[in-house]
């Protein structure tokens, strides 16, 4: 869903840097939209040497890269499909991702329930994870087949009426949320010399063959100015809107989108067990109860739908609430008021012809990308996080196809900082004794929490408490940001409107209670550390 809220009154610094070096910018590309497979567009292309703009009418992740379940794996339900090429370049994809990001992208056990009556044996299932296992090159924990008394042993939350077996095996998920982790790609992307602005509509496209690019002209949604830029090519990366924005220009492509729909409900934790539960729904769906830290993500749900603008239904709550209280063995059955957040979102599925008669659920979310070569213009179609370092290969490549000039071609352009770098880091934050000033109620040392979050730029934390401990302190209860944190993220991450922060940036507005954060003192505090000036307006609009 593309957040299409009024504009803000405030532009940060950063964002009217990146705005005047727009204007009448001539690029390389011009990536337009900012979700997963834009935010990689650009980070690829702008490591890659090429000069690079990636804008987006919302914020920075702000449609379907923010609504996932948070997991990076392989795919393993395509098995059941027969598309083995698509599970082992998923695998791989999804292995490549825990070794460029150790930090962030880890490891976590898949533990499955397998109901009386569901369409094959359990032992089966535990087989195809152990093909699961073997198409990963066994790079993680291997799988193994759980009786009905392992199960009620190691799991008693789960409800293991009618269970007549299971398994458990690994995949990976994300430490943080997932549109933190996209956005981490657009500051790559600026890092390496790119631009980005979010709030930043694309007002037209028009090819200019005399010159051979195109002439963009953009809205800046914050103030309502007009600019215009030149782009040898165009990448299409708005996701469910793509087929809109081709059409607007008269691009024809073989693909298209059809849409799912996809809720998680976020309650209190309702199991200790650091492993996602996974099972199969009433309607035959996978269904997963994943670990967000004092919380728990529940979900999903997979509805066919016509627009991207989508919300969650009584239905769809209805259903995750009553498969949830089947599945698992609660105190009390969950209701809408254990509900403390929602996510929804659409998944756009690539397809291509007819796709009459073919089983919805089992329809992949496989990438494409088409190129209309004559006006350097591509467009990306489907994808997943899991395979999102492919799409940035992949673009990069087909870019340097239509004649655009890529400096550097084999550069390395994702991945956290060496080891050295790391190590540096964790030997100053050691010097200084930060770890002391970790808060009580944090979930983790502030050393592991700064590295992961902020990379490299985590030096500056540092020097922000050296002179300040006060700047080591958390500003709202509940949420683990610190004082030096929200300033480096004020200065660095475009944050336009305290929703770009609270639901995006970071993950507060899911894990906190709307009416917690209302009443919470250091509300004002953290809204005059990101938005400045506009705070008070900020604040007013936040308690509504």
């Amino acid at each position: 869903m593309l957040e299409d809220k009024p504009a803000s009154l405030y532009s940060p610094p950063a964002r009217e840097q990146a705005l005047g070096a727009l204007a009448n910018a001539t690029l390389d590309t011009l990536v337009v939209g900012a979700g997963i497979n834009g935010a990689v567009a650009a980070a690829a292309l702008a490591g890659c040497g090429a000069k690079v703009g990636v804008v987006d009418r919302g914020d920075f992740a702000g449609g379907v890269s923010s609504h996932s379940s948070n997991l990076a794996w392989g795919g393993i339900k395509y098995l059941e499909s027969g598309e083995w090429r698509l599970v082992r370049k998923l695998c791989r994809s999804r292995n490549r991702l825990m070794d460029a990001y150790p930090s962030t992208v880890r490891e976590i056990r898949f533990f499955t329930s397998i109901g009386k009556g569901f369409r094959m044996w359990s032992v089966f299932v535990w087989l195809g994870a152990l093909l699961y296992w073997f198409m990963g090159s066994c790079r993680m924990a291997a799988p193994r087949y759980l009786t009905t008394g392992k199960i009620r042993q190691e799991a008693p939350v789960v409800a293991a009426e009618g269970v007549v077996g299971g398994l458990e095996y690994s995949d990976c998920y994300l430490y943080d949320n997932d549109s933190r982790f996209v956005f981490n790609f657009v500051r790559r992307a600026v890092d390496a010399g790119g631009l980005a602005a979010n709030y930043l509509a694309v007002e037209g496209l028009e090819w200019l063959p005399d010159q051979s690019c195109w002439r963009a002209t953009l809205r800046d949604r914050v103030t309502d100015r007009l600019m215009s830029l030149n782009a040898k090519s165009i990448v299409n990366a708005t996701g469910p809107n793509t087929e809109l924005l081709n059409e607007s220009i008269g691009v024809a492509t073989e693909h298209r989108h059809i849409l799912s729909k996809g809720i998680h409900l976020i309650v209190d934790r309702v199991t200790d067990a650091a492993k996602v539960l996974t099972f199969f729904a009433s309607d035959g769906r996978l269904f997963f109860v994943i670990p967000m830290g004092p919380k728990t993500c529940i979900g999903t749900t997979d509805t066919p739908v016509d627009d991207p603008s989508v919300g969650v239904t009584a239905a769809d709550r209805d259903f995750v609430l009553a498969n949830a209280n089947a599945l698992l063995n609660l105190p009390k059955p969950l209701t809408s008021e254990d509900v403390i957040a929602e996510r929804v979102g659409v998944r756009p599925l690539a397809v291509a012809g007819d796709v009459a008669g073919r089983d919805w659920v089992q329809l992949s979310r496989e990438h494409q990308v088409e190129v209309d070569s004559e006006r350097a213009f591509l467009s990306v179609f489907g994808g997943k996080l899991t395979d999102c370092l492919n799409v940035g290969d992949e673009l990069v490549s087909m870019i340097a196809d239509l004649g655009v000039d890529i400096p550097n071609p084999n550069a390395r352009w994702f991945g956290e900082s060496g080891s050295g770098c790391r190590a540096k880091f964790m030997a100053r934050a050691a010097a200084m004794e930060l770890d002391k000033l970790t808060p009580d109620s944090a979930s983790e040392p502030l050393s592991v929490r700064f590295w992961r979050r902020y990379d490299r730029a985590a030096f500056d934390l540092l020097d922000d408490i050296a002179a300040d401990l006060t700047e080591a302190e958390h500003v709202l209860t509940g949420a683990e940001y610190t004082r030096a944190e929200l300033r480096l993220i004020a200065r660095r991450e475009w944050i336009v409107d305290l929703s770009d922060f609270m639901r995006r940036r970071s993950k507060v507005s899911q894990v906190v209670r709307h009416e917690a954060l209302l009443k919470d003192p250091g509300l004002e505090e953290l809204a005059s550390l990101l938005v400045g000036v506009s705070a008070a307006q900020q604040v007013a609009a936040f308690r509504g």
